[in-house]
């Protein structure tokens, strides 16, 4: 099993590309199979999430290969399978997106119950519940989603859907499905994330009808079928906050190729109150950090507020900034795991239900730390990178999951960093 060694204490500073969105490369993969035409993506990042997906519509009977490093055409015209079976989707959440536009083009999909990060409950009840109102006759059975048009119909039709709560995954999947089904769809509470507004782009650009992505109400006018695309994944922006609270952390200079700073001013906002110099531009953002950070409170909520995703990243920040801060976590029931690591490298912190109280110290210590989860990994690389003496992160293949080559970018900002065996 591969582990990353961390020799800490090195200032990060340069220029380093920031990779595709896997959270729009993913949805934009299943969109793919809207179409019996081929559909080309750029900006792809190379992640063993990406690897899964290609795997999985590949084994519906899908054309899907890499034709470049980050190019991948996908051909779905003999698509005969439409089933993602348990072995492929158990570790991969977003393996739920194949339901909707499985359904809508064929009226039916076979999709077992997705696995993935062990952070808390995303149930997908909100999918079954916003395609049952388009149509669908769905069931639950041994582990997977039986999904069927009725007797008679061969589309899905249009509904006004109004979601419990907001979820990406259940928006960027109704706002599939309702592509090719017959009149129109309102998606109400719909997610605001710039990925949601990615996929809507371009399934626009494969003939589709849609309005008002960006906001809460989504409008989708059905059409009888889509045609192939080509399209570039938008920037990760997950990616390039991490990369930022690693360079505020160890009182780096660096710039960000290929970002989005509109896509980040919550993470932006906290970085300037802790005391970084930050500055955006087309496509690049631009971070200076000198002395100690201020310690920043912040709550984590739907775009486009503190992303959950980021909160593990500004915690490691946190835990060596000057005072004292507290972090509430709104979106997951079970996203502190990373604590106890960060509290094995000396940081001091104490949870309270869905808040952690974290107080700054001078300086961590290296230590053997475990990696729990996604974002869980890179708060732990950012401790390394800031700890005496030398860290040792096992389990990354969970970071694998979301972070290109994420050592290879570090070393070329001057950390000290290797991957062992």
């Amino acid at each position: 099993m591969q582990r990353l060694l961390i020799r800490g204490g090195r200032r990060l500073e340069g220029e380093v590309s920031i990779a595709g969105a896997k959270n729009a490369a993913l949805p934009e993969l299943c969109a793919a199979l809207l179409t019996d035409e081929p559909v080309r993506l750029h900006n792809v990042p190379q992640l063993q999430d990406v690897a899964t997906m290609l795997r999985l519509i590949a084994n519906m009977g899908v054309q899907a290969e890499r034709v470049g490093g980050t190019t991948v055409q996908i051909d779905a015209a003999a698509l005969t399978t439409p089933e993602a079976p348990y072995e492929l989707v158990k570790t991969m959440r977003a393996s739920v997106l194949a339901l909707g536009p499985l359904l809508a083009r064929f009226g039916e999909a076979t999709v077992s119950l997705p696995g993935g990060c062990a952070i808390g409950s995303r149930p997908v009840d909100q999918h079954i519940k916003g395609l049952q109102a388009m149509g669908a006759q769905i069931d639950v059975e041994h582990g997977y989603m039986l999904a069927r048009l009725p007797r008679g119909r061969s589309r899905l039709h249009g509904a006004r859907i109004v979601t419990d709560m907001v979820t990406v995954t259940g928006t960027e999947n109704l706002m599939m499905a309702a592509t090719l089904a017959e009149g129109e769809t309102l998606l109400e509470n719909a997610a605001q994330e710039p990925e949601v507004v990615d996929l809507a782009e371009m399934l626009i650009a494969m003939g589709a009808r849609i309005e008002g992505h960006g906001t809460s109400r989504i409008r989708i006018q059905g059409v009888d079928r889509l045609h192939g695309c080509v399209h570039t994944v938008v920037p990760d922006r997950i990616e390039a906050g991490t990369f930022l609270c690693a360079a505020a952390a160890t009182g780096g200079d660096i710039r960000l190729r290929d970002a989005r700073g509109e896509h980040l001013d919550a993470v932006i906002e906290k970085l300037r109150d802790a005391g970084a110099e930050v500055a955006c531009g087309p496509g690049w953002i631009h971070l200076r950090s000198q002395g100690r950070m201020r310690a920043q409170s912040f709550r984590t909520t739907e775009y486009p507020g503190f992303p959950t995703d980021m909160q593990a990243q500004f915690m490691a920040l946190n835990c060596i900034a000057e005072g004292a801060a507290k972090v509430t976590e709104t979106i997951f029931e079970n996203r502190f795991m990373h604590v106890n690591e960060l509290v094995r490298l000396g940081a001091r912190i104490q949870i309270d239900g869905k808040v952690a109280l974290i107080e700054g110290v001078p300086r961590l210590s290296g230590a053997t730390v475990m990696a729990t989860d996604l974002r869980a990994s890179a708060s732990l690389v950012i401790a390394g990178l800031v700890a005496d003496g030398e860290t040792l992160v096992e389990r990354i293949y969970h970071l694998d999951r979301g972070y290109d080559r994420m050592e290879v970018k570090l070393r070329a900002l001057g950390a000290d960093i290797e991957r062992i065996s």
